[in-house]
């Protein structure tokens, strides 16, 4: 089955009761039993619901995966995927890496022992280098969030399946439409469902994706037992969104393109990050692992004072000025004072991430709109 046509049919069926052709969504906290442990394959709602099960079925085979476990929330998938080690168990990760996820390693697991090492992954030697003997989980970005930096996948994995050592790719900002990570050697991915693959910003939502069968069934006991999972009009929401995933995100690559081109000839601007051009250092391997080069573009001004972002921020009419990414509708974001505030300053600028830098997620609109937008907020 192609991908376009896994979007639209892969673990979706029609409803057997009624024959509605979209999956029903399942408002119910618990099942009718015939008698304890006598039912229909459904329990209790934490532990199993129809619409979930779909989803889940749904996001695996785009994935190419066995199994996907939802959770409620992208950091809530995170959270579990950590919980897979014990304390004296390492972290290597991005040293860009989404300011949310920085923030789970280092104040939520850390006090339990659990340590994490932020290098630019975009060297795989350096990568190496990092790992001791400690080391059980490499987290993977790529794009990476904001920078858009791009990791090698396959040379990661590589890596760590020389010393068995668990690799975890947040997919977020490509979509399975643009990169599949398990095909390259990972052993697990994630998503914040949330952006791309709900697409329509009326929802929060993350999952795991995996072919390895001893994994899934941990993260399944981890999904119950901890509880963080999505509920039946969350997950009914990702599978509506899902349906349109192809159309919308080649739409968006096609208008960041010309927006890049755009930024990159204006004279406000400083440097323009977008793994498209043919002088982006990851674009070689973003070519090799990637079907397009992503929707999402940050730059920084020739004035380097955050004053002058802020300035751009305010003046936007069809960017809104908005946390989150991958919605129909284009945002504009200021990481250092919004998604990445959490992350320690002399970390982030040398990491390359200004106090002017600004994050675009184009979105499906007219280009030429979002192109005068810019350049009347840019004047």
């Amino acid at each position: 089955m192609k991908f376009a046509t896994k979007l639209i049919h892969a673990g979706v069926h029609p409803d057997p009761s009624t024959g509605a052709i979209m999956t029903p969504i399942f408002q119910t906290s618990t099942y009718v039993q015939d008698g304890p442990g006598n039912h229909k394959g459904y329990e209790y709602a934490r532990t199993q619901n129809p619409t979930r099960t779909a989803l889940q079925e749904n996001l695996a085979a785009l994935e190419n995966g066995t199994d996907a476990i939802c959770f409620g929330s992208g950091l809530a998938a995170m959270d579990a995927i950590i919980k897979l080690l014990k304390s004296g168990d390492g972290v290597v990760a991005s040293n860009d890496m989404y300011g949310g996820s920085f923030r789970l390693l280092e104040k939520i697991f850390k006090p339990f022992g659990i340590s994490n090492k932020l290098v630019p992954m975009q060297d795989p030697d350096i990568v190496e280098a990092a790992l001791d003997e400690n080391t059980k989980l490499i987290w993977v970005e790529t794009p990476t969030n904001p920078l858009l930096n791009i990791v090698d996948i396959k040379a990661i994995c590589k890596i760590a399946a020389k010393r068995n050592i668990l690799v975890c790719v947040d997919n977020t900002f490509a979509s399975p439409y643009l990169q599949n990570p398990l095909d390259l050697g990972a052993d697990l991915v994630l998503h914040s469902a949330t952006k791309y693959l709900g697409g329509h910003s009326d929802v929060v939502h993350g999952a795991v994706i995996t072919k390895n069968k001893r994994l899934a069934e941990q993260l399944y006991f981890i999904q119950n037992a901890s509880g963080a999972v999505p509920g039946p009009m969350d997950c009914f929401l990702i599978l509506r969104g899902i349906k349109t995933l192809h159309v919308r995100v080649q739409r968006a690559c096609e208008n960041a393109r010309k927006i890049a081109e755009f930024l990159i000839s204006h004279p406000n601007v400083n440097r323009v990050l977008y793994p498209g051009f043919s002088n982006h250092p990851g674009h070689e391997v973003a070519k090799s692992q990637m079907r397009d080069f992503g929707a999402m573009v940050s730059f920084d001004l020739k004035n380097t004072d955050v004053e002058a972002a802020m300035k751009v921020l305010s003046k936007t009419k069809l960017f809104s000025c908005a946390e989150s990414l991958g919605g129909v509708e284009s945002l504009i974001g200021h990481p250092a004072s919004m998604t990445h505030a959490s992350l320690p300053k002399e970390e982030r600028l040398k990491s390359g991430l200004t106090d002017s830098l600004m994050r675009l997620s184009v979105g499906i609109e007219d280009v030429e709109d979002l192109i005068e937008d810019l350049r009347q907020a840019l004047s």
